[in-house]
């Protein structure tokens, strides 16, 4: 990848602007050091409500039931760990040709790394293909990372579903895909959420994976198994193409939201024309400083 450095720069100077923060949609039962935006297991009380199937005994305030014969639990600020995790699919449909996708994916990575950085959090990078694996200098400013190539042939998803790796407990975790896998996304957002303090997938598309030219003949070759196909893109074709993609993306949104993460779509062409991280601070994952 010939232009792999100034990619990161140029993530870095963008991240600049940026500072990671702590979303208020984020999974259950998290503790950690850093005080965060909802309910928690901190030592600040914040505030009651009554109890329900399910809630930890020990937060019961047994003193008010005393006096009122109605369960009611403490509720206390949460505490959450300083560090985000950063997993980075690298599947070769990530750089696809002819679009903005690889350029947009290495430097989205390096301006959240950074992002994170501004926040005094700690970051680590990870590279997902067929495993989960750190990406060398992964704790370090961009411009250290080691190299990376966004060529793994074949779907990342099972991944996620094989075991992941010792990510920072009661940490910040953020998945950086495409998503364009076959299977059930909750199977993938489940493991990747369990013991994070905040999590968020934020899926990248390039303009054509989007809307695919109509009326054309095209020779589609798969970016993971480099097989070949030749079709005929109608306006039906292209219709259908978009209805499936909308519902995949309703699944990822679903399964997140039963996750407890974030879901957020960017586009690469669209970002990279003024670099406005509008969809990331809407979903309260970044903020500007």
């Amino acid at each position: 990848m010939e232009h792999f450095r100034d990619y990161l720069s140029e993530g870095e100077r963008v991240g600049r602007r940026y500072a990671l923060r702590l979303p208020r949609q984020t999974p259950r039962g998290a503790a950690g050091l850093a005080l965060g935006q909802r309910a928690g297991s901190s030592l600040e009380f914040k505030d009651y409500r009554d109890y329900q199937l399910g809630d930890d005994l020990r937060h019961i305030d047994w003193n008010a039931f005393a006096r009122t014969d109605q369960l009611s639990v403490k509720l206390y600020r949460e505490e959450i760990t300083p560090h985000l995790d950063l997993v980075l699919d690298v599947s070769r449909s990530m750089a696809l040709e002819g679009t903005a996708k690889e350029r947009t994916t290495l430097a989205l990575a390096a301006c959240l790394a950074t992002a994170a950085a501004n926040a005094g959090f700690g970051h680590a990078v990870w590279l997902m293909g067929d495993d989960i694996r750190p990406l060398p200098g992964g704790n370090a400013p961009p411009a250290l990372w080691g190299e990376l190539e966004l060529s793994h042939r074949g779907s990342s998803a099972a991944a996620l579903t094989r075991g992941t790796p010792a990510w920072w407990p009661r940490g910040v975790r953020v998945l950086l895909s495409d998503l364009l896998w076959v299977g059930e996304p909750l199977l993938a957002v489940r493991p990747f959420t369990e013991g994070a303090s905040a999590a968020a997938v934020i899926q990248l598309l390039a303009e054509a994976d989007i809307n695919p030219p109509e009326e054309s003949a095209l020779r589609l070759i798969d970016a993971e198994t480099e097989q070949m196909r030749e079709i005929y893109v109608d306006a039906i074709l292209a219709r259908r193409y978009r209805e499936g993609l909308a519902r995949h993306q309703q699944n990822w949104h679903q399964a997140c939201r039963a996750s407890g993460a974030i879901f957020s779509t960017v586009v690469a062409e669209t970002l990279l024309r003024d670099w406005k991280l509008d969809e990331l601070i809407a979903a309260e994952l970044l903020r500007v400083t």
